[in-house]
């Protein structure tokens, strides 16, 4: 069996027409329908049935389709193992969000230049979920994404993932401008004090979340995983929450923090603009937790192993690092 038919199946499961598959591998319609047909010759069965002016992937189509990305993979990683000692050389493609690019990819992107100069980034900032699709099309080598421990992201078996780091996150609330005589402002309705223009909070055990639901309350305008742990901390404490305003900015959402229109998630290790007090949120807390991924079959080429190895080992303590072990920075720690 020749397998490069298999990624005609593969590529029309993914896209649904041949044009899309022949615009796609840079071939034509043609060509894409004579490789799906020999496929079925071979296979002794219909892979696909007309509809309309298109075809559709009968239901042997599709479990030969899902079987077509293993074995290529497994092809992908057959070539590219076969000189696992070999010198890294060629473009790794990396997409992720813009703490990620900043703290883990950039310092990269710099060593690379003395270390391996044959490797090259290229570098794409997205939000988690772009990234992954990304991934799974096979547009990029590498995603970096982040979620957070209240709403994880799904697992999936397309590609290896490893942890990066993990930040508590806190409720971001407008300050007052009174002073008290201890030299500190009051944040209002919290019982907590925060040193006078430092923007840093000191906590009070057992604040409720639930002071602040009459508020309005800021959200992620790419990516709902902000807006999931909050409507769940909210439902613990039983009342509804409404998204207002969705930035994709912390420094921006702090802005309308301390301008008094609304309150929102905000990572504890970044420094606070003043008048923005940071509520710490225990039992439960919101930890955000941050990822890389390699597709499964790709993740052994030399490059895409090094940027990826070298990403983990910027991330924290090296290739071991688990949650809860790496000492937090204030640059980079979250998403923007």
């Amino acid at each position: 069996m020749d397998t490069r038919r298999l990624s005609f199946l593969l590529e029309l499961s993914r896209l649904g027409s041949m044009r899309a598959v022949a615009d796609e591998l840079g071939t034509s319609t043609s060509t894409v329908s004579q490789q799906i047909a020999a496929l079925a010759q071979e296979f002794g069965t219909e892979l696909v049935f007309p509809v309309g002016r298109g075809v559709r992937l009968t239901p042997a189509g599709k479990r030969l389709a899902e079987h077509a990305a293993k074995i290529l993979a497994e092809v992908q990683r057959a070539r590219l193992t076969l000189d696992p000692a070999g010198e890294p050389f060629g473009t790794v493609r990396v997409a992720g969000f813009a703490g990620a690019i900043r703290r883990t990819v950039l310092p990269v992107v710099r060593e690379l230049t003395r270390t391996h100069p044959a490797v090259s980034v290229e570098i794409h900032e997205y939000e988690p979920r772009e990234a992954l699709g990304f991934l799974a099309s096979d547009a990029v080598d590498i995603a970096l994404t982040y979620d957070y421990d209240l709403a994880p992201m799904p697992e999936s078996t397309e590609w290896h993932t490893a942890p990066l780091w993990e930040t508590p996150w806190g409720l971001g609330v407008p300050s007052t401008a009174a002073e008290t005589g201890t030299g500190t402002t009051a944040a209002a309705g919290t019982g907590m004090t925060v040193p006078a223009g430092s923007g840093t909070a000191v906590p009070t055990p057992g604040r409720p979340l639930s002071a602040y639901q009459g508020h309005t309350w800021i959200g992620n305008s790419r990516n709902t995983a902000d807006e999931d742990a909050l409507r769940i901390l909210a439902s613990l404490e039983g009342f509804p929450l409404r998204i207002t305003h969705k930035v994709d900015n912390i420094e921006l959402a702090q802005e309308l923090i301390r301008s008094g229109m609304g309150v929102g998630l905000l990572p504890e290790d970044r420094t606070l603009l003043p008048g923005v007090t940071l509520l710490p949120l225990r039992a439960p807390g919101v930890t955000l937790r941050a990822f890389v991924h390699a597709r499964v079959g790709r993740d052994t080429w030399p490059a895409l192993a090094l940027v990826r190895d070298r990403i983990i080992a910027h991330a924290g303590n090296g290739a071991g690092v688990a949650f809860g072990t790496e000492p937090r920075t204030g640059v980079g720690a979250g998403p923007e």
